[in-house]
């Protein structure tokens, strides 16, 4: 199963995934992680597409389940996830570049929009 959790920078991708797979023996990439390993910083359509990419691909090594959290501005990109978290927590990044390309998304499986996400963590949890 691959779960995307996206957002806006500064939304709480990283730390809801970090407690998605605490204690559990899942993979976790974090965008930010992966395009250093590459030292790629481009933020060019081109560039997040290259990175959308690179992050599916991280999927394709891992036999089970595995978490991906990164921005995912595109909707073409997120329906290739089994599950998505859309973390909704504010209304834009001081990334401007960003906010102006980021899509709303149509479905994702679940929306935060606060950080009393408690309840969505126990059932996403328990499908791990």
């Amino acid at each position: 199963m691959k779960i995307l959790v996206f957002g806006l920078p500064g939304s709480g991708k990283t730390t809801f995934a970090k407690k998605l797979v605490e204690g559990k023996k899942i993979p976790h990439f974090n965008a930010d992680q992966i395009r250093e390993l590459f030292c790629d910083w481009d933020f060019t359509t081109d560039g997040r597409n290259r990175q959308a990419n690179r992050m599916l691909a991280m999927c394709d090594f891992v036999v089970n389940n595995v978490v991906i959290d990164f921005v995912c501005p595109y909707e073409n990109f997120r329906k290739l996830f089994n599950i998505t978290v859309y973390m909704n927590t504010i209304n834009k990044s001081r990334f401007e570049d960003t906010n102006k390309v980021f899509q709303l998304p149509k479905r994702p499986t679940y929306e935060i929009k606060d950080f009393n996400y408690d309840d969505v963590l126990k059932e996403l949890r328990s499908k791990l």
